[in-house]
């Protein structure tokens, strides 16, 4: 590493998993640039983040939905002279319902923020970390990219392309000195999963043993950044079930996923 305090950069980092992990970033020692739309969030726990830590945090408020957010902020950080060591992709957006039911911007809206903008940070961030000979990815996708899930398509699918993604990357970047990891979650207790049970109210029944707390997601996913892991799926739990989904037949995991989807509509 240089002579210097790394920085991480934390993208949906005003709250949730995003908040979270940059909370741990900076007990570690890094400083931050954190980056969500709303400015005021990322004001406030940049001053948190500071005087907690004694780390350096700024806040940039970038809507990352805009096709060329990506580009102007690694300008950005390039004109501040602020290389990124550290890039985590948290932000993202939800969509819980039937496909036929969801509006076509809507499913629009996934796609670009939790596909397009994902994958445009790494395209402007990754090619320097690979010219400095160091360098950490935390792609943020879900344990809903291992399987199909009714009721949550779209975002389903955009989760399987940050797994399918991440992976891919890791190995291209095996021996660089650069690592690519992708988080995958279960359902964690964050404002994203209180705004969709609002919406939906049948997401309360869900037993609050598979709802998961967003420290102790943070935590696992950090360990596993810094140690480079390719995927760190959280929690005992979480783990059992993706196992259990990459044994049985796919016929089964899809039936089984619309049968609990059913249940709580």
């Amino acid at each position: 590493m240089p002579d210097r305090r790394p920085i991480a950069l934390v993208t949906g980092a005003s709250s949730g998993i995003g908040e979270a992990l940059a909370r741990r970033f900076a007990a570690g020692g890094h400083d931050l640039v954190l980056v969500a739309r709303r400015a005021e969030p990322l004001r406030a726990l940049a001053d948190a983040l500071t005087a907690a830590h004694g780390v350096r945090a700024w806040a940039v408020p970038v809507d990352l939905a805009q096709p060329d957010a990506p580009s102007v902020l690694a300008t950005a950080m390039r004109r501040a002279r602020r290389p990124i060591d550290v890039l985590v992709n948290c932000a993202g957006v939800v969509q819980v319902g039937r496909f036929a039911e969801t509006p076509a911007a809507r499913h629009r809206e996934l796609v670009d923020l939790n596909v397009g903008a994902l994958t445009s940070m790494l395209a402007h961030f990754v090619p320097p970390m690979l010219r400095r000979g160091h360098g950490r990815v935390l792609n943020v996708a879900s344990i809903a990219a291992f399987q199909p899930v009714p009721t949550l398509a779209t975002y389903a699918a955009t989760k399987a392309f940050v797994l399918s993604l991440t992976e891919s990357l890791a190995e291209e970047l095996h021996g660089t000195g650069v690592t690519a990891t992708a988080l995958c979650p279960g359902i964690t207790a964050t404002p994203m999963l209180s705004g969709a049970e609002r919406a939906h109210p049948g997401l309360r029944r869900l037993p609050r043993l598979v709802v998961g707390s967003v420290d102790d997601v943070a935590a696992e996913g950090h360990a596993a950044c810094l140690r480079g892991d390719v995927v760190c799926v959280p929690g005992l739990l979480n783990t059992a079930t993706v196992t259990a989904g990459r044994a049985l037949p796919k016929w089964l995991v899809r039936r089984v996923g619309g049968a609990l989807s059913r249940g709580l509509e």
